[in-house]
């Protein structure tokens, strides 16, 4: 019985355990709009130039990219490279096979990943890369420690290296300065990763907008519909009240 109280705790606890530990991680906050189609769609450019030649988008057509405001033309022209019809999925040319003799692991899925870790997490991932020598890639990351994925947009941010400070006993990295230009200034690379996650997050869920909206229809017809339902039961049971 004792030990069945004390899994119990561990049980209830570790949640609280999880925040704390994922609670040290500064993350920055996201600049979402999903009404800001040129957002989207600049971001849609990045995915495809950047993101899809090791990582895929199964549960994601091209086609359905005409919901941010491109032509099937466009779709066509600037965004399939990896497809012959619009109405495929976003999938890589790389087999699985490959990604695991190459990185050793198959990078994961992209579809639903700003649902699994967050718009902020991401957008402070993708702008937390820095050079590493420890690791095998050479980079490494902010908010993931030992990171296996380099940093394929390098040649845009540049190279950043970390300043630390003292935490304890222990030395972490306090922030990241710029060593090495790249082909952006870091005011126009943070906006891009911004689009970009503004597109990962409207990827997760096409339809976000519309369900919030059609959510606020709803609830205004059945803030209506009390208000006549309420005198409506009056009226019924007047005489027996």
């Amino acid at each position: 019985m004792k030990r069945l109280k004390n899994f119990l705790f561990l049980l209830a606890a570790a949640p609280v355990v999880a925040f704390a530990a994922g609670a040290s991680v500064h993350l920055d906050k996201a600049p979402v709009n999903l009404a800001d189609q040129d957002s989207l769609q600049r971001g849609a450019r990045v995915f495809v130039n950047y993101c899809l030649n090791c990582h895929s988008a199964s549960a994601m057509r091209y086609s359905r990219m005409q919901d941010i405001g491109l032509t099937e033309d466009q779709i066509k022209d600037n965004l399939m490279f990896a497809a012959e019809k619009p109405g495929e999925l976003m999938n890589t040319a790389m087999t699985s096979a490959d990604a695991k003799a190459w990185f050793g692991a198959a990078p994961p899925d992209l579809s639903v990943i700003a649902r699994a870790r967050g718009a902020d997490y991401l957008y402070t991932y993708l702008r937390g890369f820095y050079r590493d020598g420890s690791t095998v890639t050479g980079w490494n990351n902010t908010v993931f420690d030992k990171v296996g994925m380099p940093h394929v947009m390098s040649d845009l941010q540049g190279e950043m290296a970390p300043r630390y400070k003292k935490v304890g006993e222990h030395e972490v990295v306090d922030r990241l300065e710029l060593v090495k230009p790249g082909s952006m200034a870091l005011a126009e690379y943070d906006a891009m990763v911004g689009d970009l996650v503004n597109y990962l997050v409207w990827m997760g869920e096409p339809a976000q907008l519309q369900r919030k909206q059609l959510g606020i229809i709803v609830l205004i017809f059945l803030s209506v519909f009390f208000v006549v339902a309420y005198y409506l039961k009056k009226e019924f049971w007047k005489d027996i009240h």
